[in-house]
């Protein structure tokens, strides 16, 4: 089938004219993969509570002893986790004692002392709890407002929860005046720099989901690890909650550690983790790189215009990621977001909440007991650069067909030119790029009748051949992703002339007998 470039204003407008699905109620998702549903979930969870100590001997056995009595119906299990970090006052007997008396306690302990943060990462490879708490050893918090924190985590499906100290309450104790503003100030202008709406950024009462902490790289030793876990929290677009919370300050004749060099510490850390998007550990599935391109807003709003045309009322979306295109094509009847990567399936379960046609799922495009009660729902797949990755494309292409209503459309992007391949491709773990003709091909086999084949994204087919196949690198310069987004608007009007094929090819193909003839537009369309 040869290939013809039609830009988004030349297709169809509205949804595609050969599907038609007969309006029906909501289906019964499987719940066994629902995440939106089980963040929800009203139930009790297990809580791991992480607690630095240097130098504090008078104080830490009635802080753990407050710590290890906690009894709450939000409470399942309880694990605490103390890091002995380089103390020399005589704490670390007192923990050895506390650790040999109580099997729920961990003791970790340091070399020397390196910080609140570095203690943090210590702990968190320990911890076994749905939720991971930072509580101090000095008393400042009081621990019976914990179970408070754990509220949202189970009736709003909070990813982080905040303790504030400066949020209205029945009560609160009167706190030092210059101490308060210090800290409204630097709250103020975090919320300037993440769009957040904090009352208090520096608290030291900070619970999030452990999946979630694990997959965010921790780089600050000290107090500023406060920080850079609000920020990396705002930048990947989690669900933060505050409650209200006690404070009971003391002075640094009393022990304080928080110096007037930390405030200067704070804002330095401000302008780093505004600038630096380091947001993703290493993992399987590519999270880093794939993130920095979803970055590309630009970029991903031409490819939202491109593919919009084919998009029915009930979609399934394949390797949603972040809600990059599923937010550019909410609302519909139904819409459901999946994927595999843990990380992404808690912000896409996050962000389904209040939208109750918008479900979170976590689906393997080649695991068919994934597809099981999803058959015949839908009246539009959307599968974009996923095939390239699946190791049974063959499988994820039948699967996707068995969820389909007749007449239903499979939307297919894939990288083509198998030429092109590359280190920016093995990075990515692409499996294969694909020529247009082994696509039609693959989609004939699985019972799919290909309406329509097109390019996209021709512009930056030399630059993926420079990156990836002569400098030979293995992710992509920011310097070049915020170059090309701010070019866009151009490039995106040139990109029909140049006289190459794209980067991309999409293919559109219905499932089982058409229902009505196909456009004809001659059309062959362009994708990312």
């Amino acid at each position: 089938m040869p290939l013809e470039h039609v830009t988004p204003d030349q297709a169809p407008a509205g949804a595609p004219p050969s599907v038609h699905v007969a309006p029906r109620a909501i289906p019964a998702l499987p719940a066994a993969r629902s995440v939106s549903r089980a963040r929800i979930q009203p139930r009790a969870l297990t809580v791991t509570v992480v607690t630095p100590v240097y130098n504090e001997r008078h104080l830490l056995a009635e802080s753990l002893r407050r710590v290890l009595q906690l009894e709450h119906e939000l409470i399942a299990g309880l694990q605490v986790i103390v890091v002995d970090d380089g103390c020399t006052d005589g704490s670390g007997d007192v923990l050895r004692a506390i650790a040999a008396s109580d099997p729920r306690v961990t003791l970790v302990h340091h070399d020397r002392n390196r910080g609140k943060g570095a203690a943090l990462r210590t702990a968190l490879a320990r911890a076994t709890g749905e939720v991971t708490l930072i509580h101090d050893a000095d008393l400042e918090y009081d621990p019976a407002d914990i179970p408070a924190l754990l509220v949202p985590f189970v009736t709003e499906g909070a990813d982080a929860v905040f303790g504030s100290r400066y949020l209205a309450a029945p009560y609160r104790r009167a706190l030092r005046h210059r101490h308060t503003m210090v800290n409204r100030a630097l709250t103020a202008l975090g919320n300037w720099l993440t769009d957040l709406s904090l009352t208090d950024l520096e608290t030291g009462y900070k619970a999030v989901r452990t999946t979630l902490l694990r997959s965010i790289p921790l780089r600050s030793d000290d107090f500023r690890i406060e920080v850079e876990l609000a920020f990396k929290l705002a930048k990947r677009r989690s669900s933060v909650f505050e409650v209200p919370i006690r404070y009971l300050p003391r002075s640094e004749r009393e022990g304080k550690k928080i110096r007037a060099r930390d405030g200067l510490r704070a804002l330095g850390a401000m302008m780093r983790f505004a600038l630096v998007d380091d947001l993703y550990q290493d993992d399987e599935y590519g999270s880093r790189i794939l993130v920095e391109m979803e970055k590309a807003r630009r970029f991903n709003l031409w490819m939202g215009d491109t593919l919009r045309p084919f998009v029915g009322e009930r979609v399934l979306e394949i390797g949603a990621g972040i809600g990059t295109l599923t937010s550019q094509f909410i609302p519909r009847e139904l819409y459901v977001a999946s994927d595999i990567n843990p990380s992404y399936l808690d912000y896409l379960s996050s962000y389904a909440m209040g939208k109750p046609y918008l479900h979170a799922l976590e689906v393997d495009a080649a695991e068919p007991e994934h597809f099981r009660g999803l058959e015949g729902i839908f009246d539009t797949v959307l599968m974009i650069n996923v095939l390239e990755h699946v190791s049974r494309p063959d499988v994820a292409l039948a699967n996707i067909h068995r969820a389909l209503a007749p007449g239903g459309r499979a939307v297919i992007l894939v990288p083509q030119h198998p030429e092109l391949y590359g280190t920016l491709d093995e990075a990515l773990e692409h499996r294969e790029r694909y020529t247009p003709q082994t696509l039609v091909d693959s989609l004939t086999a699985a019972g799919f009748q290909v309406q329509r084949l097109f390019d996209f994204n021709r512009f930056s087919r030399p630059g993926w051949w420079l990156n990836g196949r002569v400098l030979r690198r293995r992710t992509f310069s920011r310097v070049q992703l915020k170059a090309l987004d701010t070019l866009l608007p151009l490039l995106r009007r040139i990109d029909r002339a140049l006289p190459w094929s794209g980067l991309s090819v999409i293919a559109v193909a219905t499932k089982g007998p058409l229902r009505s003839p196909p456009a004809s537009d001659g059309a062959t369309r362009t994708g990312r």
